[in-house]
């Protein structure tokens, strides 16, 4: 039951966070360059969320 709250969980935050920067490069005055950050930022949460989620068990 654990694990299957946690990957809900971070399934929610996932799509939140994958629809938050996908939100960004619709605009035409926004360049994949000024979103770049926005997208190495994003991979770094969700690798950081899912790690502590599964691998980080002290």
């Amino acid at each position: 039951m654990n694990k299957l709250t946690t990957v809900i969980g971070i399934s929610f935050a996932l799509f939140f966070l994958v629809g938050l920067a996908t939100t960004l490069t619709r605009s035409m005055m926004i360049t994949f360059l000024d979103v770049l950050p926005v997208y190495i930022f994003m991979g770094a949460a969700i690798i950081m969320m899912i790690y502590e989620a599964f691998f980080d068990k002290q």
